[in-house]
Order: C-alpha cells, then sequence, then structure tokens
C-alpha cells in the first residue's frame, strides 16, 4: 500500500500540480506560501494515505488540505487574504474584456511567470518548476546549470513577486502583445521538454505536451499563437511513431507514418490555414508549415526538403537562433546534398552552444554515414553519445554507431 500512495502522490503532483498550486495561488496570493503548503499536504498524504487508502479525488483532497494549512499559516502571521478571484469578480466588465478574460488558473499563473519584472531565463524555470512540476534537477539539466544555482535562481524569483506585488491577473491591454510572445516561448519549452525530453531515462513526456497544448487552445486565436497550436500539433501527431516496440528512438525516416495520428494532422493543418489568410508570417507559423510539409509526405522520401530549405531561410531572418540554424543546414543538406550540409557545419563548430551539442555532432554523423565516409562518421557518432544527456537519444546514436561497424554486404 506505501507504495500505491507514493505513486498516487507522484502521479497528482506531476499531473495536476499546476492546476492545485494556481488555486492556491489565487486563494493566497503568494506563490511561495502556496507552494510550501502544496509540499506539507503531500507530506501528509504519504503518512495517511497508506493507512486509510488513496481518496477518490486525490487532487482534490491534496488541494483541500494545502488550503486549510495555508489558512492557519495566514491567521498566524496576523495577515490578511489577498484573494485575487474575488478582486477579478469585482473588476467592469470592459477591463475584464481588455484583458481577454481567460478564465483559466493555470494561464495566469503562466503570466505571472513571465511577468517583465523577472528575468527571462528565471520566468521559463519557474513556469517549468510550478506549472508543470519538473523538479529542479530537470530543469537545471535543461538549462546546462548546477542545480544549486537554478535553485537560487527560482528563489530570486519567487522573492521578486512576492515583493514587487504581481496581481494573479491577467495583464491589461497595452501589455498584452509583449507578455504574449513570452507566453508563447515558455509554453512551446514545455511542449519541447515533453516531446524530447532534455534528460532522464525516458524521451516522451505526454503530460506535458499535453498542458502545453491546453494552454495553447485557451489563448485567443491570433496568427502566431494559431501558429504555435498548428506546430505543436503537428509535432504531436508523431508521438506515437517516435519509438520502437522496444522503446529505440525512431527519426523521421524510420517511422512508420501510418502510426501517425490523423485527427491531430487535420487539426494542425486546419489551424494554420486559419493564421495564414492575416498575411503575418512569424515565426510560429514557419515553423508550423515547415512541419505541415513532413505531415504531408506519405513517405520520406517525397519529402519537399528544398521548400523546407527555402521556409528555413526564411525563419532565419525572424530567429536567428543556433538550433534553428543548425536545422536550415541539416535541410539544406538534405535539399542539395550532403557537402552542402557538412561544409556549413564546420563552420557552425565555432558557435559555443552547438560545439558541445550532440545535435551538431549527430547531424555531421548522419552526413558523413550518407557520404559513406565511414571512419569519420563513427568518430562523429561517438562524439554525440558522450554529449546526450537523454538515454533514449544517447541509445539511438550508439546504435547507429554500431550499425556503422557492421561489415558492408
Amino acid at each position: 500500500m506505501a507504495g500505491d500512495a507514493m505513486s498516487a502522490v507522484e502521479h497528482v503532483f506531476r499531473q495536476e500540480r499546476g492546476r492545485v498550486l494556481a488555486g492556491l495561488m489565487r486563494r493566497f496570493g503568494d506563490l511561495g506560501l502556496a507552494e510550501d503548503v502544496l509540499q506539507e499536504a503531500c507530506r501528509k498524504a504519504l503518512e495517511l494515505w497508506p493507512r486509510t487508502g488513496i481518496p477518490d479525488n486525490p487532487a482534490a483532497w491534496l488541494s483541500s488540505v494545502a488550503r486549510n494549512a495555508g489558512l492557519d499559516h495566514v491567521r498566524r502571521a496576523g495577515k490578511s487574504i489577498i484573494d485575487a478571484e474575488a478582486v477579478l469578480s469585482c473588476l467592469p466588465a470592459s477591463v475584464i474584456e481588455e484583458t481577454h478574460a481567460i478564465e483559466d488558473d493555470r494561464l495566469r499563473l503562466l503570466f505571472i511567470c513571465c511577468h517583465p519584472a523577472l528575468a527571462p531565463e528565471a520566468q521559463v524555470a519557474l513556469a517549468l518548476r510550478t506549472l508543470c512540476g519538473l523538479s529542479t534537477a530537470e530543469i537545471a539539466r535543461a538549462f546546462g546549470l548546477a542545480e544549486a544555482a537554478l535553485s537560487q535562481r527560482l528563489l530570486r524569483a519567487k522573492r521578486k513577486i512576492a515583493e514587487a506585488r504581481i496581481p494573479f491577473a491577467l495583464p491589461p491591454a497595452p501589455d498584452w502583445p509583449q507578455r504574449l510572445a513570452q507566453v508563447l516561448h515558455v509554453i512551446y519549452l514545455v511542449f519541447s521538454e515533453g516531446y524530447c525530453a532534455s534528460g532522464g531515462d525516458t524521451l516522451l513526456r505526454a503530460d506535458l505536451c499535453a498542458e502545453a497544448l491546453r494552454l495553447g487552445r485557451l489563448l485567443p486565436g491570433q496568427p502566431e499563437v494559431q501558429g504555435l497550436l498548428a506546430l505543436m500539433l503537428l509535432q504531436a501527431s508523431r508521438g506515437p511513431a517516435r519509438l520502437s516496440p522496444e522503446g529505440q528512438l525512431l527519426t523521421l525516416e524510420e517511422q512508420d507514418r501510418r502510426l501517425w495520428q490523423s485527427d491531430l494532422i487535420a487539426e494542425g493543418l486546419a489551424v494554420l490555414e486559419d493564421a495564414l489568410p492575416a498575411r503575418s508570417p512569424g515565426p510560429y507559423q514557419l515553423q508550423a508549415a515547415i512541419a505541415a510539409l513532413h505531415a504531408r509526405a506519405v513517405t520520406a522520401s517525397q519529402t519537399d526538403w528544398r521548400q523546407i530549405s527555402a521556409l528555413y531561410g526564411v525563419l532565419l531572418r525572424h530567429k536567428p537562433e543556433p538550433l534553428i540554424l543548425l536545422n536550415a543546414v541539416i535541410a539544406c543538406a538534405m535539399a542539395h546534398g550532403a557537402g552542402h550540409g557538412l561544409a556549413w557545419l564546420e563552420r557552425l563548430e565555432a558557435v559555443p552552444s552547438l560545439a558541445q551539442s550532440h545535435y551538431l555532432h549527430a547531424a555531421r554523423a548522419d552526413l558523413l554515414r550518407r557520404q559513406g565516409d565511414r571512419p569519420a562518421a563513427l568518430a562523429a557518432y561517438a562524439r554525440a553519445a558522450m554529449l546526450a544527456s537523454n538515454a533514449v537519444e544517447r541509445q539511438y546514436l550508439l546504435r547507429r554507431q554500431g550499425e556503422m561497424r557492421l561489415p558492408l554486404v
């Protein structure tokens, strides 16, 4: 029974943390207090559930216990309770409309995490911790930071929220565009962590992908919001085909496209088509257009790599970021030959964030393999495997390396 209780608490903490925490934040207006009382409720669950049994609604039980603990804390401290929901209910209808009053606690909490008073790197880390329940170790791995440094970053962010008295509310209309852009960035980072975990033994985390999609669907239907939602839907459609029955990573070339989820593809294509008439293509719409070309290709050999390469060229004008540049080089190589890509990869080694990235060395290994340069490909696969922090990705690279060692037939 103790094991069942531990599993139930862990499941609730992973699946429902964001919802429970956001509800506590709405009640108390203090993120630090909300986290503390939720942690206390989890400890009580581990003590009681092995004896009393798991409640029918574990999330509601944790929420109730945490709320009572919070009320006790507030009374002992002699403080008043800031009930953000009560404050919002008193606002005029015009103000609520201006703030795009989306009735979702987790979305409000996301906007708090993305407040301009917080440093950009702290915004992302805080959202991953509070909304998605990622551990400090998982987030530190994603950022390439020491766990202690990441803990301090989160602590400073929560202290800043308390000191600046950041309200538990959506931003006013003039601040909406800037805040929305950061919210989209954070949502996609959440999705990306679920689609391809930065570390650990699991490649996919469906809970994070589902939460990102849910948040994306709540936002107003602006072109870039639609672009992000379409991108996530089209990428999520490949989920069932990304791992073999043995749990091995499969690339786009290796995947059985019959396993791709046609309902998600259809929804993603429809959302993208709704965004395009606005004629204001941003980075998410461009990435969704690239994903759409993959989705429309019945087989890997039918992929329109020339069009994908052209779209990456446009995307780089919006986001000249290292990983996008790397993907653009790969697309160029697929469209015009491995030699073109290898020449560009040599230049990318001068980019510090790519030189130590397993993605660059994996790309080089694949292009060298396509050229038939076995010794160089083996070395590149070995380097990529050494740098990969996710066990599934590392096993894929070692598998490729082993295949390269097999005698030619």
